[in-house]
Order: structure tokens, then C-alpha cells, then sequence
């Protein structure tokens, strides 16, 4: 029922964002087009977190927690929004994301490859920005006291900052200025993920149903560590993922390389001096395979694959102790398999 009730609450904000878009500019409301369009898909788990803790929790107010659900995947949309303009992508599930439909829009118009591109990343910046006021409004106003309601825009503030400081830092750590060690990749992956899509919604769950501080506390730890968990599943998508299953590039990491644990491990190995040659250009797919191979060798994507397990037990505990559904935390891990020497495995 709840993604019926999160996906109505979007709905409605999306309808509301045009209606006040198309009173200003018909340009301006094709931004609301594409917003629409980058809220399609996916499994919704940001707000059913949000109200399966409500739930465990005994809340009575499951009305807002559908609308703090949806606005926790609203301020996910604005992240990955911008996440694309960070990191230069124009496709997004396999299909052109904001800046690439803006782009090409901008082409079919006539506009030179370097002004559409300008446009596409202007248009992409600005519907983030929408959608990040939009995710706040919605809390703001959510049914419930002024009194929980300041306590999660708390949560939420603390959110951005934190998210924030995580893609500051994923720029940071991939200039080659410096070594990255793997305590600063996991920190880089915690901070960028972990806060707003696993620790926000587990405790606004906890603070919905008016649960002590010391049960909200625990269960941002436990967010902590199922959000570490399922960012590195999606760094291992990103290198030996299926693009068609996933959605997701198999070569945008290495093309910008991105300092995940994956590469950082590789770098302690013998065989990193034929990885990093593969590291910080464009791929065709043999060489895709190549270094698919080479880190699969060295024991990188094995060490990987432990560390999510090992994060996973460690909010599974929590998760139980709380009474929230451990199937539902399962189901949450079930992503796209994983693709090696053409032959796929799960994740």
C-alpha cells in the first residue's frame, strides 16, 4: 500500500510543480517534464524504509510517512540529477537523463555541439534544484507536530551536508593528487550514499513513530552500514554489471576513475600495473573483459564482495533487534546480476 501512497504523493508533486511552471514559461515546464520522467522506475525502497520502521515502531501516522517517503525519493532524484552532471553522464537507465534530453533538443534545434551541451547541464542543474526544494517543502508541510517535523528537517539537513561532503570528496579523491587510502574510500562511499538513501529514511521511520533518541541512533548506524553495503554492489555494477539489466554504465568508473574500494584494493596488488592502463580513458569491450579479468585475478572483487557481507550482518542485527522485516532488508540487496567472461552471476 505504501508505494501506492508514495507514488500518489509524488504524483501530486509533479502536477503542482507544472502547474506553477506552466504559469511562468512553456520552457520552464518541460523541466518539470523531465523531472517527471527521471522519478520513473525503481523499487521505491527509500520509502518503504521509511514505513516499515514506522511500522515496527508502532507509528499511527502512516499519512506522513508516505509524504516524507517521497520526499526522500524526491531529494534521491535531485542527487542522482546532479550526480550525472558531476560526473558528465547523459544517460541514465537506458535512456537519455535531463542533460542528455536537453542536449539533444538543443541539436535538433540547431545549436552547436558546445552551446547544447551548456544547455543540457544547465537544464539538469536547475531540475535538481527543483526537486531538492520540492523534497523539503513536502516535509515541511507533512501531517504530523511541529515538533517531529523539525526533527526531520534535522535529519534531512544533516542528510545534505553529509551527501554533500560524499560527492565533494568522490571529485576529490579521483584527482591523482595524492594516494587514496581504503579507509578514505569507504568514508567518500558512506558519506555519498549511506546517509540520505539507508540512515534518513530508517530514522524518520524511528522519529514518525516517536521512538527515543537511543532506538533513532542505532538505526542511522545500521543505515550506515546497509547503505555502505549496497553502495559497493553498486560499484561492482559498475564495472562487471550488465548495462541492459542495470541501467548503468560498465565503464563510467573507470573512464573517471573513480577511487571505489574496488580500484583502491586493486592498487595493493601485482596486477594493478595492467589495471591502471585500463584506468581513466574510454573502453572498448575487449578491454572491458581484460580488466574485468585482472580484477577479478587479484582478488579485488572477492575482497568487495566480503566487505558487503560483512555490512550486511552488521544491520541485519540491528534490523532484527527493531522488529523491521529482515526479507525487506533482503529484497532491498537483490540487484542486477553481475556479468563475468559474458556469463551472468548474481550480486
Amino acid at each position: 500500500m505504501l508505494e501506492i501512497d508514495a507514488d500518489a504523493v509524488l504524483r501530486r508533486l509533479t502536477e503542482q510543480g507544472r502547474a506553477r511552471a506552466a504559469a511562468v514559461d512553456r520552457h520552464h515546464l518541460l523541466l518539470w517534464d523531465a523531472l517527471d520522467l527521471a522519478l520513473q522506475g525503481g523499487k521505491r525502497f527509500r520509502p518503504r524504509l521509511v514505513m516499515a520502521t514506522h511500522d515496527a515502531l508502532g507509528g499511527v501516522r502512516p499519512g506522513a510517512a508516505a509524504e516524507v517517503g517521497a520526499a526522500i525519493e524526491m531529494l534521491h532524484t535531485a542527487f542522482v540529477i546532479h550526480d550525472d552532471v558531476i560526473d558528465d553522464d547523459h544517460v541514465r537507465r537506458g535512456r537519455p537523463n535531463v542533460s542528455g534530453t536537453f542536449r539533444a533538443d538543443a541539436t535538433s534545434s540547431g545549436a552547436g555541439a558546445l552551446a547544447a551541451g551548456g544547455y543540457g547541464l544547465a537544464a539538469a542543474v536547475l531540475a535538481g534544484d527543483l526537486a531538492l526544494a520540492a523534497a523539503l517543502r513536502t516535509v515541511a508541510t507533512c501531517d504530523a507536530p511541529p515538533d517531529v517535523v523539525h526533527g526531520l528537517l534535522d535529519l534531512f539537513d544533516l542528510a545534505l551536508h553529509t551527501t554533500a561532503a560524499g560527492e565533494l570528496a568522490d571529485v576529490r579523491l579521483a584527482l591523482g593528487t595524492a594516494a587514496v587510502t581504503l579507509d578514505e574510500s569507504l568514508q567518500m562511499e558512506e558519506l555519498k550514499t549511506s546517509a540520505y538513501s539507508f540512515a534518513l529514511p530508517l530514522q524518520a521511520g524511528s522519529v514518525l513513530a516517536g521512538a527515543e533518541p537511543p532506538t533513532t541512533t542505532r538505526l542511522g548506524e545500521a543505515g550506515r552500514s546497509l547503505g555502505l553495503a549496497f553502495q559497493l554492489v553498486d560499484d561492482l555494477i559498475g564495472v562487471f554489471g550488465d548495462p541492459e539489466q542495470s541501467g548503468k554504465s560498465a565503464t563510467g568508473d573507470l573512464r573517471t576513475g573513480k577511487q571505489t574500494p574496488l580500484l583502491v584494493h586493486a592498487r595493493s596488488t601485482p596486477q594493478w600495473e595492467a589495471i591502471s592502463s585500463f584506468v581513466g580513458r574510454d573502453l572498448e569491450t575487449a578491454e572491458l573483459d581484460d580488466v574485468r579479468d585482472l580484477l577479478a585475478s587479484s582478488g579485488s572483487r572477492a575482497f568487495v564482495e566480503t566487505l558487503v557481507e560483512e555490512h550486511l550482518v552488521a544491520a541485519r542485527e540491528v534490523l532484527a533487534d527493531m522488529g523491521v522485516s529482515l526479507d525487506f532488508v533482503d529484497e532491498l540487496m537483490a540487484r542486477p546480476p553481475l556479468v563475468v567472461a559474458g556469463q551472468g552471476t548474481a550480486a
